[in-house]
């Protein structure tokens, strides 16, 4: 494997490859029909060759390509059963492990950015790397205090091929758009596009890390791996292991579906609550199962959380509004809720709905907060995925209609790919717990005693 391919043409081409991929095997495969094979057959091996290529050059590429794939891969589970089969080995690929450098550029990367002696750091370092990702790859090492440590270095020339990539990947949004039903890719890239800068910034990423690992300090259910030494282009933290959450969603046992979903909710919903940040990266390769022991000493799991290369920052937490809607819409409260979406913008001015219509569109949605735990499956997934996707049905009709204020579209794309990888895991949560604790807004607001 050469370095990551930073000329915009070869990129460009690559890219470009794609959409014409799809449409060249769609024709080898409608020949293959003509001259008598079973279209099942057919089928399934056009959509392996497809997830075949999407991992071979989105891997290759790295950079926004990889981050594209990486964002795809928590919305498999809003694909048909047919369809996703294929895709899903490819796409898991693309959280945990993409062709890593060679070994002489890590070297000339660390010797540039940590000195010539940048050996004497580290009493062991290895050559291989652990993890390979979309801006950098990740070695384990040995840190000159004795500290087990996992050392990121960013690729050569990533920024440019991060921008690069995703100007390509909106031009092609059009022809992309069938890999995930029923989602508009554009908006997704764009967002990614916006973050490029705090994605590149390791001193932000490192701001991020310590504030999560300073807060979660000894919590016995979400371990944050500390930050032992930050410089450009280069984040050393401290190294855990554990179970990578693609692995539990392939083969974990109940128990471990259940807690690892229980988790990511917690995760989800106390870190802007704690922290003031929410970490708006959720694919199962930032995720580790570790096991641990609760507040009673007795044999547990915990989640182990890394990469904070994107967050959002929340000074106040999760906007009140998100909760007190959540609430109205679980009261039945048409009226007040179709007030509050229009205060916040997501109904525009010009624009006039029928409440009943907004609280019907909504409810199915809502439906995890609704019980004392809920079931998430990929079925459950699928037929929202289908509701909102269908042209002919109205929840279609009205989600066309509705705005998603620019406040909000971070946290609406993290939640929506939580929410995913809670399918992917078909864990049975108690959401309704969670938004309790740690959404301002949810639970109404006590009145105060009267005095006597």
């Amino acid at each position: 494997m050469s370095d990551l391919p930073r000329k915009a043409v070869t990129r460009t081409a690559k890219l470009a490859a794609l959409p014409l991929g799809f449409a060249g095997r769609a024709t080898w495969g409608l020949g293959k029909r003509i001259v008598g094979e079973s279209a099942e057959i057919v089928g399934r091996e056009l959509q392996q060759r497809t997830a075949d290529q999407l991992f071979k050059v989105l891997g290759e590429l790295k950079g926004g390509a990889m981050k594209f794939g990486q964002a795809l891969s928590v919305f498999e589970s809003a694909l048909p059963e047919e369809v996703a089969g294929p895709y899903r080995a490819a796409l898991t690929k693309l959280q945990e492990a993409a062709p890593p450098m060679p070994t002489r550029t890590v070297h000339a990367a660390l010797e540039e950015r940590l000195g010539e002696d940048w050996h004497e750091l580290f009493l062991e370092f290895e050559d291989k790397p652990s993890a390979a990702a979309s801006i950098g790859q990740v070695h384990r090492g040995v840190w000159h205090d004795g500290r087990e440590v996992a050392v990121k270095v960013q690729y050569p020339g990533a920024g440019d091929a991060l921008l690069s990539d995703l100007n390509q990947l909106s031009r092609f949004a059009r022809l992309l758009g069938p890999l995930i039903p029923g989602m508009d890719i554009k908006p997704l890239i764009a967002e990614l596009r916006d973050r490029v800068s705090e994605e590149l910034d390791y001193g932000l990423e490192a701001q991020a890390q310590r504030a999560h690992a300073e807060e979660f300090a000894g919590d016995p259910d979400v371990l944050v791996p500390a930050v032992v030494h930050q410089s450009d282009q280069v984040l050393v933290t401290e190294w855990i292991d554990g179970i990578p959450l693609s692995e539990v969603i392939a083969e974990g046992t109940r128990e471990q579906r259940d807690r690892a979903g229980q988790l990511l909710a917690r995760f989800l919903f106390s870190g802007p609550a704690r922290t003031g940040l929410l970490h708006a990266d959720p694919h199962p390769g930032n995720f580790r199962l570790l096991p641990g022991t609760d507040g009673g000493g007795k044999e547990s799991w915990r989640l182990g959380v890394l990469d904070f290369g994107t967050v959002d920052r929340l000074a106040e937490g999760l906007p009140t509004p998100i909760g007190h809607s959540l609430r109205l819409t679980l009261e039945g409260d048409a009226q007040s809720v179709y007030e509050l979406l229009c205060e916040e913008g997501f109904v525009k001015e010009s624009i006039d709905l029928d409440p009943d219509a907004v609280l019907d569109y909504l409810l199915p949605i809502i439906e995890p907060a609704q019980a004392d735990e809920f079931t998430f499956t990929r079925g459950w997934m699928r037929s929202q995925a289908a509701r909102i996707a269908d042209p002919r049905s109205p929840a279609h009709q009205l989600g066309k209609r509705l705005n998603l204020p620019p406040a909000y579209l971070l946290i609406h794309r993290v939640t929506l790919s939580t929410i995913g990888v809670l399918c992917q895991l078909g864990a049975t949560v108690r959401l309704r717990d969670e938004l309790e604790e740690w959404l301002p807004g949810f639970l109404p607001e006590e009145e105060p005693a009267e005095e006597a």
